[in-house]
């Protein structure tokens, strides 16, 4: 080899340090930045509402930030509200494992956002409180949208170039008939209230409790087959951005998904916020707490295109959401982003945690050799932990000695979440 040729060669060379600055700085110009707004008026005390934009991935390293927005709807008191409020986000992050990049810490969220909810329920429920919440929790990493839901506060995506989507389910027993089936077949009933005379008034509820919804954090006097465990759906946007509204029932009792949008276009978030709560009161009155969240996901070159006018039903509609494709996702996505539409990469609303923890026997496994509960995060003996396919009749499939695992704490949970023991019973 030429002595020439070798230092031409050498002086190819970039240091690795040099390497990961470029991909650094490179993501960072890439990624969006994100402004919201928050607005409400209050009857009744028990919405609260959380925002946090300095979320970390990785403790100390700033390039792995992401935000976080939820609504936290109470009812039967504050309590539930607040306590999920002040814990939920960090359960949910101490159910994904450690060290993983970025690309794997969001695949591996929805699981962590059902552990999170059902640890959520199970510790505010032995504090022996009797309120309940719904919760729509989102987190935004990128261009990447994650929500997980339960109850009938609600999340609406309008995004630049793909019309307006819903990324949650409501989970009223009157609209949603899988959900009735679901609360009957555990052990739950459902029907109206009865007064005077046998006349049945109102929307359908479940009893014992009388409750509306299907899924809640807390509500321990109600049964336990009204369940925390979260709708969760992923999306990832186009490069042009969009908006997302988030609003306990307050707003969607008064005015749909298509008139809240509609009703702050052009206007930055936090003006946003307060148009759509202004549309709401206009339309309905305060009847209820009424909280409403605007969050705009904005280009790197900090400038949002005017919004496209309303477009009616049409062939488009049906391709705003695609499923990612093993084979070509990343071909895909640049389609999907040259075009305005958004891409799917995670939908699951089962209640059952067999169909939500997952099928990995490595999972959950932690480094001192001892197993870890999917749920709580505690450490088991091989001995102690029981499979969350254990018995289980939703997933023939599986194998009951594969993973992941629960603690006996959890496992009892699942139990009386699917119907198998009455709420409250603890097997010994």
């Amino acid at each position: 080899m030429a002595l020439g040729e070798g230092r031409d060669r050498h002086r190819e060379l970039i240091p690795l340090a040099a390497l990961i600055g470029r991909e650094m700085r490179s993501e960072k110009m890439e990624k969006p930045s994100v402004r919201y707004g928050y607005a409400a008026q209050s009857r009744k005390g028990e919405d609260y509402f959380l925002a946090k934009m300095d979320c970390l991935r990785v403790p100390g390293n700033g390039s792995s930030s992401f935000c976080a927005f939820a609504i936290f709807d109470g009812h039967n008191g504050s309590k539930a509200a607040i306590y999920t409020r002040e814990n939920l986000l960090n359960h949910v992050l101490n159910a994904i494992p450690r060290g993983l990049g970025r690309e794997d810490w969001l695949q591996a969220l929805p699981r962590a956002l059902v552990a999170g909810f059902v640890k959520t329920d199970k510790e505010f429920q032995s504090r022996g409180e009797t309120s309940g919440t719904t919760v729509t929790f989102v987190i935004i990493d990128g261009w990447t949208v994650t929500v997980a839901s339960v109850g009938d506060s609600r999340c609406i995506l309008d995004s630049r170039g793909g019309g307006l989507s819903i990324l949650t389910v409501d989970h009223r027993l009157e609209e949603n008939v899988e959900e009735r089936e679901r609360v009957t077949a555990s052990g739950g009933e459902v029907g109206r209230l009865s007064i005077v005379g046998g006349v049945e008034i109102g929307p359908l509820r479940c009893w014992p409790g009388g409750l509306c919804l299907s899924r809640s954090i807390g509500d321990m006097d109600v049964g336990e087959f009204i369940v925390p465990v979260p709708y969760v759906k992923q999306v990832k946007l186009s490069n042009a951005g969009g908006r997302l509204i988030i609003a306990s029932d307050g707003i969607w009792d008064a005015i749909s998904s298509e008139m809240a949008a509609k009703s702050c276009r052009g206007l930055p978030a936090e003006l946003a916020s307060k148009q759509v709560v202004k549309e709401a009161l206009r339309s309905r009155g305060l009847k209820d707490d009424t909280t409403c969240i605007v969050v705009d996901i904005i280009p790197p070159d900090n400038s949002l295109p005017p919004s496209p006018p309303p477009k009616k039903q049409s062939k488009l509609r049906s391709l705003i959401f695609r499923k990612r494709s093993h084979d070509s996702a990343s071909k895909l996505a640049k389609k999907l982003s040259a075009v305005g539409i958004v891409e799917e990469l995670f939908e699951e609303g089962s209640a059952m945690l067999a169909d939500r923890l997952g099928n990995e026997s490595s999972v959950g496994q932690s480094t001192s050799g001892l197993f870890t509960c999917a749920v709580c995060q505690v450490d088991l003996a091989p001995s102690e932990g029981i499979s969350v396919h254990a018995g289980s009749i939703f997933s023939t499939s599986t194998k009951p000695w594969e993973g992941p695992f629960l603690c006996i704490d959890c496992r009892n949970k699942k139990d009386a979440m699917e119907g198998k023991r009455p709420s409250g019973v603890k097997v010994v």
